[in-house]
């Protein structure tokens, strides 16, 4: 039990999030995914949330096991190419966790996606949590456009470009 982490999680809170991820911001983010999808045939979609629950954190929990639960909770694997993609950003460990439908994760290397969160965190140790996320979309959007281009798009969206705040 790391007594430092759950320290940071009781202290990091839904207004941190809205202090962090204003609407504007909010915004911004949701109009990148929307541009993204115009350029391939995949989906994106982002997800913060603050701090883990009590139990999770006992249960020592970490980012990549949360954003898996949250992969499918949001329904992200439920496109009809496989080709969704959660950006996952946990506020109170600073971590961010990219998590692939099968269809792009067998064409795009593990080291590809961590590079990716690499450079999103480096951008949040800066206090750039929007261009840091827009970035992150734009890489992500990189290698979809590689590998679903935009003629294999469907005429509607199947996931919601809107960010989840949990």
């Amino acid at each position: 039990m790391n007594l430092k982490r759950i320290l940071e999680h009781f202290l990091t809170g839904q207004l941190a999030v809205h202090r962090l991820f204003p609407e504007v911001t909010l915004a911004a983010i949701e109009q990148a995914i929307q541009q993204s999808e115009k350029q391939h045939g995949g989906e994106i979609c982002f997800a913060v949330e603050a701090s883990l629950s009590t139990a999770a954190l006992l249960k020592n929990q970490t980012a990549r096991e949360r954003a898996i639960e949250v992969f499918s909770q949001l329904r992200v694997w439920d496109t009809e190419k496989n080709n969704g993609v959660l950006i996952y950003l946990l506020l109170a460990d600073r971590d961010v966790e990219i998590i692939a439908d099968r269809g792009i994760h067998a064409k795009v290397s593990s080291q590809a996606w961590e590079s990716i969160c690499q450079m999103m965190e480096s951008s949040f140790r800066q206090q750039q949590f929007k261009s840091g996320v827009i970035e992150g979309i734009q890489a992500i959007g990189a290698h979809l456009q590689k590998h679903f281009p935009p003629d294999c798009k469907k005429e509607n969206n199947e996931l919601s470009n809107q960010p989840v705040i949990l």
